[in-house]
């Protein structure tokens, strides 16, 4: 039951160029569940907007084969009292240290350790870990984070929202990619590519605008 910060794409640079256009961000932004992480919520909380984004295992943790996994992280419970996590065979799991990890972007990930004490006379040990005494490392801000984004998500605006995203974004990607056979820039150099797009862009624009008016 091990939690890492996770390879995500860092949009960060995005939200500063966004803002930098326009003079400010979006109160509400929504993206993909591939920019779901907790550098992009601590950086959307700190310019006081709210994060409409799924976490990457936002689905999967909805099914029941993600909840019968008792090794995550999830699906342990916190018992924030004496600060111990409790597992599926109801043992508690004991703070043992701090430790950090680094992103790909320079961000901290401050994590806390948790060591099971008795896991060689547990029946569950085969479901749950390989080493002698299960640990875990546990950020509790991106537990925070997450749960914050789950609570607007589940509501009907939550919905409206994923759901304009997928409509605005990801089927004109795959109109471009499919239907238009754009795979690969022809040209190279930032300049030529932004060139090349937008004379993607207007023609797609203008084909939409014909099957409108025919």
């Amino acid at each position: 039951m091990h939690q890492r910060p996770g390879d995500t794409l860092c949009l960060i640079p995005h939200w500063e160029h966004v803002q930098q256009q326009l003079g400010r961000l979006p109160d509400t932004i929504v993206a993909d569940a591939g920019y779901g992480s907790e550098e992009h919520d601590a950086y959307l909380e700190q310019h006081r907007r709210t994060a409409v984004v799924q976490c990457n295992t936002y689905r999967l943790e909805k099914t029941r084969k993600w909840r019968s996994q008792i090794k995550r992280v999830e699906n342990g419970t916190y018992d924030e009292t004496v600060d111990e996590w409790i597992c599926a065979a109801d043992k508690r799991l004991r703070f043992i240290r701090e430790k950090q990890e680094v992103t790909g972007s320079g961000y901290i990930v401050q994590l806390r350790e948790y060591q099971a004490q008795d896991c060689p006379t547990c029946a569950l040990r085969d479901r749950c870990t390989t080493a002698t005494y299960r640990t875990i490392s546990v950020s509790q801000k991106l537990l925070w984070y997450k749960q914050q984004v789950r609570d607007p998500l589940a509501t009907a605006a939550g919905a409206v929202l994923m759901k304009r995203r997928g409509t605005e974004v990801e089927s004109v990607f795959g109109q471009i990619k499919e239907n238009r056979r754009f795979r690969r820039f022809l040209l190279r150099g930032l300049d030529k590519v932004k060139t090349e797009w937008g004379l993607l862009s207007i023609a797609h624009n203008l084909l939409k605008q014909t099957a409108l008016q025919g």
